[in-house]
């Protein structure tokens, strides 16, 4: 098999690995998968991701390379992949690599493939650029601290947010110690862009079940980012007649964590939302803010942390108007310093005009 057509099937399995809310969309249409389109600190990047090796001796029932599926394995020689990626970067722009693999094998034995690939491409062709480096469960500590010497940034999935639902999706797995530590071992290595993960959302597990064990991410292990991928059916696993979870849920899950992350809104917040443990089908911070506004606030005299909690408004726009010595007068002053406007006009007043709230139709 040549690398072209590795590059297909190895790009093409590297999918999985989300890079945020909205679908990447795939850049080139030639016949090579795994060219993405990113957005990582506001710059907009290509990505390659890709697997080493799709082969694996994991038994994960949702996967396309797990070992009870009949997918065509291929692996990359050591020198094929960084020469490819030499070539992507010189002549397509590809600003960084997304490197992953099955357990082909032992987690040991693919991360060791995956570590020298990277050597090759740093040291021979003198890369200096982003490498995001996926850990495997159960990888010893020395390759993963090998593996922070070369990458920007390093994650592991933690595919479901206990232990209980992870023996539901896979009988190889041990969730604290073939994770959680490798995981722990991760947030103390030195790396330039810190470290991910991302989470199955499925009808296994509750949104309440999910935002709990991601507010103790944030809180004990201090990821960049929690990503979220909708469960989709692959035909050949165990779970291919299941029904795919809905895009809306993996989105209303991305807002919820936006606001926990950089709005301050704690959990117990989402709880007074939830019915049945789930999240409700609308904007979780109009849903919040339809809950505790009783009328309109007058936006001269609030400060920033009722502002934050209005819809439309974000951090920005909050600590300006809550830091301005004059005062509004009209909305279109709103307008102009970015806020929603259709958004927070049920929520406020200016100069004494409101709008009527959304709770009174």
């Amino acid at each position: 098999m040549d690398v072209l057509e590795k590059a297909k099937i190895l790009g093409t399995a590297g999918k999985f690995d989300s890079c945020g809310p909205k679908s990447c969309e795939v850049n080139i249409n030639s016949g090579l998968g795994g060219i993405y389109h990113a957005k990582a600190e506001n710059k907009n990047c290509k990505i390659f991701k890709t697997l080493i090796d799709n082969s694996c001796t994991f038994d994960c029932k949702y996967c396309s390379n797990s070992t009870s599926c009949k997918t065509k394995k291929t692996a990359y020689k050591q020198e094929e992949l960084p020469k490819l990626f030499n070539y992507l970067n010189k002549t397509m722009d590809v600003d960084g690599l997304f490197l992953s693999s099955g357990v082909s094998g032992t987690a040991d034995k693919a991360t060791q493939k995956m570590i020298d690939s990277v050597k090759i491409l740093r040291n021979k062709y003198n890369y200096k650029g982003y490498v995001h480096f996926k850990v495997l469960p159960g990888t010893s500590y020395e390759l993963i601290k090998q593996a922070s010497e070369l990458a920007n940034r390093m994650s592991i999935n933690i595919e479901s947010p206990n232990k209980t639902i992870m023996s539901e999706l896979s009988s190889c797995k041990d969730y604290k110690t073939d994770i959680l530590r490798r995981q722990a071992w991760i947030s103390k290595m030195n790396l330039s862009s810190g470290h991910t993960t991302q989470m199955i959302v499925n009808n296994i597990s509750t949104d309440k079940d999910i935002l709990k064990m991601v507010d103790w991410e944030y809180e004990n292990l201090k990821p960049k980012r929690v990503y979220y991928s909708a469960f989709k059916p692959i035909k050949g696993t165990p779970l291919e007649n299941e029904k795919a979870t809905k895009i809306s849920r993996q989105n209303f899950l991305y807002n919820t964590d936006f606001l926990m992350r950089d709005y301050g809104y704690k959990l117990k917040e989402f709880y007074s939302i939830m019915d049945d443990e789930m999240l409700p089908i609308q904007d979780p911070k109009l849903a919040i803010a339809m809950q505790n506004f009783d009328s309109p606030i007058d936006i001269n005299e609030s400060n920033y942390e009722e502002l934050i909690r209005i819809p439309g408004i974000g951090p920005k726009s909050a600590k300006y108007i809550s830091t301005k010595k004059e005062k509004i007068t009209k909305y279109e002053e709103l307008q102009k310093i970015g806020i929603r406007l259709n958004r927070a006009k049920p929520f406020i007043s200016v100069n004494g005009k409101k709008q009527m709230m959304l709770n009174q139709f």
